[in-house]
C-alpha cells in the first residue's frame, strides 16, 4: 500500500468518525428538546370546586333494609 492509499484510508476513517459524532450529537439534541417540550406543556385543565351530588332521599335508605 503506497502513501496515497494510506492517506485516503485515513481520510475516510476521519470522515466516518466525524459523521458518527455528528449523528450522536444530533440524537442527544433531539432527546433534550423532546424533554423540554414535554416539560413545557400546559397541564390538562382540571376544574376546581366541582362536587358530585349525593342523593340522600328516602330511596337510598330503603336499600339498606333487608327484604322480608
Amino acid at each position: 500500500m503506497n502513501s496515497a492509499e494510506q492517506a485516503v484510508k485515513n481520510a475516510l476513517a476521519a470522515v466516518a468518525t466525524a459523521r458518527a459524532l455528528r449523528q450522536r450529537d444530533a440524537d442527544e439534541r433531539r432527546k433534550t428538546f423532546q424533554r423540554i417540550q414535554l416539560a413545557s406543556r400546559k397541564p390538562l385543565y382540571v376544574p376546581r370546586g366541582v362536587q358530585l351530588r349525593l342523593d340522600l332521599t328516602e330511596q337510598s335508605s330503603s336499600h339498606s333494609q333487608k327484604p322480608s
